[in-house]
């Protein structure tokens, strides 16, 4: 069978453009899925760990995240602040993050988890208030990076959209105590009976549809290349004919 091609110019290069950009799509999301996976798999294995249990070791530059702790220690209820936007089963709401005293006096922050609108202001949830000393398990976590379109925090008028601990702890300035701020501590609940603030369950809960993702990339380079085809067969540009046999 002999082929004959006459590709039209700019139709071409345009396509093979096209082409590229969705290929080079569909790759970046297979490199996201594996490090996603990765990311999983180290949430688990971190988080089902031995847990920290002495406040000293959390001085440490060299822990990794999601590592689990189990510590002793006051909330400061005081000094809480909330970060907007945050959701639970499609109801809006905020995380509360409170500043935690430990036995050896230093701070560290607390992302106690999610409350609703109507239940931000503690004096409707003082049975949330925890006083005296509180054995806290909990997930270590690095400081969140700011999205590209979400606001700069701005604590001066009360709103919060990244936990950067160091910017919350300059906010709150407890000058009196040693701070941790390079990470902080997301508050794991206990139990099946749901409270407020509602923790994480210590389940990894990352969006994993990356695999998906690359398939429409992929797949819509292939569509490319058929109309691609297409056009170049209905066009008269692309003829298949079959070679004749001698005898």
């Amino acid at each position: 069978m002999k082929i004959h091609f006459k590709p039209m110019l700019w139709p071409s290069i345009f396509s093979i453009l096209i082409f590229a950009m969705l290929i080079s799509f569909g790759t970046w999301q297979v490199k996201r899925l594996f490090w996603k996976e990765a990311l999983i798999q180290d949430y688990l294995t971190q988080s089902k760990s031995n847990p920290i249990t002495i406040a000293d070791e959390l001085d440490k530059s060299s822990i990794n995240e999601f590592k689990s702790i189990v510590i002793l220690g006051r909330f400061m209820h005081n000094n809480e602040i909330y970060i907007t936007g945050k959701t639970y089963e499609g109801n809006a709401g905020f995380h509360v993050v409170t500043p935690f005293k430990m036995e050896n006096n230093k701070l560290v922050l607390i992302n106690r988890g999610w409350v609703s609108e109507s239940y931000k202001n503690p004096n409707k949830r003082k049975f949330s208030l925890t006083k005296g000393l509180v054995k806290l398990k909990g997930i270590i976590r690095h400081p969140q990076q700011k999205g590209y379109f979400v606001p700069e925090n701005d604590g001066k008028n009360g709103f919060w959209f990244t936990i950067i601990p160091k910017q919350i702890f300059d906010h709150i300035n407890i000058s009196s105590n040693p701070m941790i701020d390079n990470y902080y501590i997301d508050a794991v609940r206990i139990g099946k009976k749901l409270t407020l603030p509602i923790g994480v369950d210590g389940e990894p809960k990352f969006r994993n549809q990356h695999l998906s993702y690359a398939i429409t990339w992929y797949g819509l380079a292939l569509s490319l290349l058929f109309v691609y085809f297409s056009y170049h067969a209905s066009s008269g540009r692309l003829i298949f004919k079959k070679t004749k046999r001698n005898g």
